[in-house]
């Protein structure tokens, strides 16, 4: 943009113009903050919504010797008589339990560039410790931490080359230095960084061009008002960029803003004023654009905090509840409950995050060394940020403890701008788009409140006041499956043997026993699935209804997901409606929306890559629905999908109910992760927050009106309290009794054997509605089958037919 004036610049880059290298230079001629604020917090919020991020971490100064002399610097100390030049083992842990136990998740490395090339001091106390560098000590003590205690390490050692960074990946999941300027002349005699050969610009960005060729997210920034100009820090900024670019490795930029110490060279220089402090945040904005988090350190501008917000930060950068920061010793912390309520008054949320920035989250093994990806996806939530409870899907509720209640968010207040559109746009029944869906599922502070109540809302006005439910049995007649479903603890084949159960196929006598005694204790329905069994075809599928509707000729048969009847359709060479015919002539009644999963190939890519894609998932069930089957759909979350994957999901199932009306109900399911294999390998998160569990089925509500009238919550997965908060975010429906479940116990799940009648009403009572017994197609339930329902009798013992590995062999052989 030749020739264009510097405001010109600020008003194309907010219409989403990337600044050339001389548009930046042109911008450090502009003098007004004004405009470059309004534009860098428009680009803000575009890039991380309301959320503005802190990391809760521990600070570990392994060494304050340093080969480099800068003269503004107090953290660097020359070696003392009688002290240690190194941290103990120790020591480093004694600090890493004190974070661990007020809550970090962050041990942040800080020390001098290579003392042992300036001191024999540290050379002699490495060689005690089994080093020949500082690099490899600082690798064994990043490692040490992060067995010991599963704190994240993120090192800041000083200048490093490819072969040191390697050395670091497998302990340290991101790592960091700051470029600090890019100004040779500061380098100079008499400058700030002469006499220190570590801070020339050449070299440090050397280290993080070899940050970016080894893919570890990085962190670096500048430190402003030390002698350089404003042309400068924009040149700087420019180079960082085109690393990014080539790279895509840099997770954030830092502007810190010089504090004059005493006891140094630049006791009396004068630091940079507040204006130029916001000025050089917002034009960094401006350069690096909406998606790069911009960091300004909240304890070196204590008077106007929220001032940085405006200027275009996303990120307070790391807080310690335990150490002070080594670098400005003489600025402490501010707690947490001030920065969150400057964030508040600036119109932002203050979220957590982990040392690893979420866009990283998205494909870990790309960036993450493959030993650290479980440990980092562990402390993660959906969005890549840090979980924020401790609530596991299908774990046991405390006994008399409190859940974490997203639920008792007040609604007071207004939502924030693109929540209260995408809540106008369903209340009004209108088909969201992506980003309103994904908005909404990532609603924090007081948005879920909004989410909440106005899912509940929607409800009542779909659904009424009564919850349902159906007395059913699930019968799952095999757990022998020819597919490798990585999330699935269930199916047994030559890999999963290990995990919880042993292979078994039923037999047909005690399916119909199973069947004739679900009927005797008031079952209106039975739920059929399985494995898929290596000799199953077509026709085992017919003989199993031919089974049930024998043993008990007016019970409901709802049975075979999509994988299921795709299965039996190829295995027969039959078209997919003539195969559902034959089976709705047998006597299938409805399908279960299971095998759903995430209707989205880049995750089902991961989880579940040789089983029914989205569109063979839909074709079946758009084909059932043209036979005049009904059936559920299903959504399972928690895992390794974001927020947009969760949204197609709901868009495509909406799209198809909105064509045939066949989806009776829509059910999240909650990744339980206990005993799951892609878990258990360290690829998985360990199921959803509470959070997001309850906002799932806020949101399903939403965006699935009005097409949809009922939203399942699943006891099993969710609890008894968990499930008590979904009938508050939007659910009416509590599904079955089950009398039996399989697949979500043999996944590490407490819960899922049997809530009787009695039970769930009481539990739908605590919530203050009606609890109403219902069919499976949501119809009334005749008294004869509710009073046998109450009436039953316990459970006979169960037996499930061994399937020997010898048998799989000969399947597989056959």
């Amino acid at each position: 943009m030749a020739g264009t004036d510097a405001l010109d610049i600020v008003q194309a880059i907010r219409s989403g113009h990337r600044p050339t290298g001389e548009d930046a230079a042109a911008l450090a001629d502009l003098q007004h903050l004004e405009p470059l604020m309004e534009a860098a917090s428009e680009l803000a919020r575009e890039g991380f919504g309301t959320n503005v991020s802190y990391s809760r971490k521990v600070f570990i100064p392994l060494t304050q010797l340093c080969r480099d002399v800068c003269h503004y610097c107090t953290f660097a100390k020359p070696p003392k008589r009688g002290q240690r030049a190194y941290l103990t083992p120790e020591q480093v842990l004694s600090i890493a339990r004190a974070g661990k136990r007020t809550g970090c998740r962050e041990a942040l490395f800080t020390l001098g560039d290579k003392p042992e090339l300036r001191y024999r001091v540290a050379r002699d106390e490495l060689a005690e410790l089994g080093h020949e560098t500082t690099l490899s000590y600082v690798a064994a003590m990043a490692g040490l931490v992060l067995e010991e205690t599963g704190l994240l390490p993120h090192v800041n050692p000083g200048v490093m080359d490819e072969d040191d960074i390697e050395m670091l990946r497998p302990v340290s999941p991101s790592m960091g230095l700051m470029l600090e300027s890019g100004s040779e002349r500061l380098c100079q005699k008499g400058a700030p960084h002469w006499g220190s050969p570590d801070k020339l610009p050449g070299v440090r960005m050397a280290t993080i061009e070899a940050a970016g060729q080894c893919r570890v997210p990085f962190t670096t920034g500048l430190l402003i008002g030390i002698g350089e100009t404003r042309a400068e820090r924009i040149q700087a900024m420019l180079e960082l960029r085109d690393a990014h670019d080539r790279h895509g490795h840099i997770q954030e930029i830092i502007i810190q803003n010089f504090r004059a110490k005493p006891d140094t060279r630049m006791a009396n220089a004068p630091e940079p004023s507040q204006a130029d402090h916001l000025w050089t945040i917002a034009v960094a904005r401006l350069v690096f654009g909406p998606q790069m988090s911009i960091q300004a350190p909240p304890n070196l501008q204590t008077d106007n905090m929220g001032a940085l917000i405006d200027a275009g930060i996303n990120d307070w950068g790391g807080v310690s509840p335990v150490t002070p920061d080594h670098v400005n010793p003489e600025a402490p912390w501010p707690h947490l409950d001030r920065l969150a309520v400057v964030s508040e008054e600036h119109g932002r949320t203050l979220v957590e995050r982990l040392t690893v920035y979420p866009r990283y989250l998205r494909a870990p093994w790309s960036w993450i060394d493959t030993s650290l990806i479980g440990p980092v996806l562990q402390m993660a939530d959906g969005e890549g940020l840090a979980r924020c409870d401790d609530w596991k899907a299908g774990a046991p509720e405390a006994e008399g403890g409190e859940l974490p209640a997203p639920a008792h968010h007040s609604a007071s207040g207004t939502p924030s701008d693109r929540v209260a559109r995408a809540l106008a746009s369903a209340q009004r029944g209108d088909t969201l788009g992506e980003s309103d869906v994904v908005a909404l599922l990532t609603a924090r502070g007081g948005d879920i409140g909004h989410v909440i109540a106005a899912a509940d809302t929607l409800r009542a006005r779909a659904a009424g006041e009564d919850v349902t439910y159906v007395v059913n049995r699930n019968l799952n007649y095999t757990n022998v499956c020819t597919y490798r479903c990585g999330f699935c603890a269930f199916s047994k084949g030559r890999t999963t043997e290990a995990l919880r159960g042993k292979p078994y196929d039923l037999s047909e006598r005690e399916i119909a026993r199973r069947v004739e005694e679900a009927w005797r204790r008031g079952a209106t329905e039975v739920c059929l699935q399985g494995g898929v069994h290596p000799r199953y075809t077509g026709e085992t599928y017919l003989r199993i209804l031919d089974i049930v509707k024998s043993a008990a000729p007016d019970i409901h048969v709802h049975a075979f997901s999509p994988l299921e009847v795709f299965h039996g359709a190829q295995t027969l060479g039959m078209p997919l409606d003539g195969y559902l015919r034959r089976l709705k002539d047998a006597g299938l009644a409805s399908l279960p929306g299971t095998a759903a999963e995430i209707l989205d190939e880049e995750v089902r890519a991961i989880i579940c890559p040789d089983k029914v894609n989205t569109s063979q998932w839909l074709e079946v069930m758009e084909t059932a629905h043209g036979v005049g089957l009904r059936s559920t759909a299903t959504i399972m979350f928690g895992h390794v999908e974001a927020p947009e994957h969760i949204a197609r999901h709901l868009l495509r199932v909406r799209t198809l109910q909105s064509r045939t009306g066949g989806f009776t109900e829509f059910v999240p399911l909650p990744f339980v992760h206990m005993e799951s294999p892609i878990w258990l390998k360290g690829r998985a998160r360990p199921g959803p927050t509470l959070r997001e569990a309850v906002l799932m089925h806020a949101v399903a509500r939403l965006a699935l009106h009005p097409v949809f009238a009922n939203v399942q919550t699943s006891w099993v997965k969710m609890g008894p309290k968990g499930a008590a908060l979904c009938l508050q975010a939007g659910a009416n429906d509590v599904g079955g009794v089950l009398m039996n479940e399989s697949i979500t116990r043999a996944a590490g799940a407490s819960y899922g054997q049997e809530m009787g009648p009695r039970e769930l009403e009481a539990l739908i009572g605590e919530t203050g509605r009606r609890a109403r017994q219902r069919n499976t197609l949501y119809g009334e339930v005749p008294a004869k089958r509710r009073a046998a329902a109450r009436g039953a009798a316990p459970l006979a013992p169960t037996e499930e037919t061994p399937f020997t590995s010898a048998q799989a062999l000969a399947a597989k052989a056959g």
